[in-house]
């Protein structure tokens, strides 16, 4: 796989963990069991998280060790496969083990998403690719 293809998978890494913080901004654990509509938009931004950290090539997982690569796609395999019986809890808790942040707090959440953009920026830059 090369770098740009990383590239493009951490974009939209980026992209769908942005997108998760702007649907829970002022919600609530209850709103996940009573709005279906934010329950099923967060299952699926997880998935797209997970299927692109899984396509990322090991080189540049090693190279952003910081970013837990194994539990983000270990929580997309647990969500795709489980349909209709997802537990909730999982993922909306930031500090249960396999959730997208690997985070106690959202302000931790919001840390790992910026790790994410500041890797590609850095891919970006390394390919000689305008990093804006």
């Amino acid at each position: 796989m090369s770098k740009v293809d990383d590239l493009t998978r951490l974009k939209h890494i980026r992209d769908a963990a942005q997108e998760a913080l702007s649907f829970t901004n002022n919600r609530t654990r209850n709103d996940l069991d009573t709005d279906r509509m934010l329950s099923l938009a967060l299952v699926r931004l997880v998935e797209i998280i997970g299927e692109a950290g899984n396509r990322i090539s090991e080189d540049c997982q090693v190279k952003y060790s910081k970013i837990p690569w194994r539990q983000i796609v270990g929580m997309r395999n647990r969500i795709i496969h489980a349909y209709f019986d997802i537990d909730l809890d999982i993922v909306e808790c930031p500090s249960i083990s396999g959730c997208i942040s690997q985070g106690q707090t959202k302000e931790e959440a919001i840390e790992n998403i910026k790790d994410a953009i500041v890797a590609c920026l850095q891919v970006r830059a390394e390919l000689g690719l305008s990093v804006m």
